[in-house]
């Protein structure tokens, strides 16, 4: 039986004029993008800094009514409002019934979000629970961001997060991923933005990566990432002799 999902497909409207425009109509991915599926309960995107991955993550966040820099829908704050127009241009397919619960969740702007939520003028926002009975701002970063998915994400959701292994070890990577595994069992769906191989290896996730093209579906041992970890720990000393050469050619001190 197939895993329900809220979000099945999303398509990119643009104009011919647009497509060839700045930013982030300019990015290959984007430009070329006009459809893009959600078959199973959990997606990454993955590709190159600058690849797109993270500004699609956040146009589809903001079309889905979630706050651009993180949070629920219930969650509204601005540090810098540096997201940009493009999720008025995306059009998401969605199925009934609509989950209970949803969360954007992105490394690079959680400590705003942490404030958010343990502040109680902030209304609706405001869920001192967050931390599971402890301060988000009194754990580590890692500590907090997996605190916050433990305790906070509900279940029958909807969550998107961006690069969430920025703040996690390897052994808090594979936290998260039985977390996920936990949440998708009680019928939730991920879109994940990630350069972890650990994360990439989600059973049956599908995965798409961000280049010069339209994303494109690819196998987990195809992807750039694996196939780089598993160089370098197959074989480190041989890799460091070959990145760490000094310009004459010699191995460097």
């Amino acid at each position: 039986m197939p895993h329900p999902r809220f979000i099945t497909d999303l398509r990119l409207k643009l104009l011919p004029a647009e497509r060839q425009g700045g930013y982030p109509y300019a990015i290959p991915a984007i430009r070329h993008l006009e459809q893009l599926a959600f078959p199973t309960a959990v997606t990454f995107f993955v590709g190159e800094n600058g690849s797109g991955k993270s500004t699609l993550l956040e146009a589809l966040a903001a079309a889905f009514g979630l706050n651009a820099e993180g949070g629920s829908k219930h969650v509204r704050f601005t540090t810098r409002r540096s997201h940009s127009e493009l999720f008025k241009h995306l059009t998401l397919t969605r199925t009934r019934p609509a989950p209970t619960d949803s969360f954007f969740l992105r490394a690079e702007s959680f400590y705003n979000l942490a404030t958010v939520l343990e502040n109680p003028e902030a209304r609706h926002a405001y869920d001192p629970e967050a931390g599971g009975g402890r301060s988000l701002h009194e754990q580590s970063h890692g500590e907090s961001f997996l605190a916050l998915v433990l305790h906070r994400l509900r279940g029958n959701g909807f969550y998107l997060f961006d690069e969430p292994e920025a703040a996690l070890s390897p052994s808090r990577q594979l936290a998260l991923m039985a977390a996920m595994h936990r949440l998708v069992q009680r019928n939730s769906q991920f879109i994940v933005a990630t350069h972890s191989p650990i994360l990439l290896g989600f059973p049956g996730a599908t995965i798409y990566e961000f280049g010069e093209h339209p994303p494109r579906e690819v196998a987990y041992r195809e992807t750039e990432h694996f196939q780089v970890t598993r160089a370098f720990l197959e074989h480190p000393e041989r890799m460091l002799r070959e990145l760490l050469r000094d310009d004459d050619g010699q191995e460097g001190a």
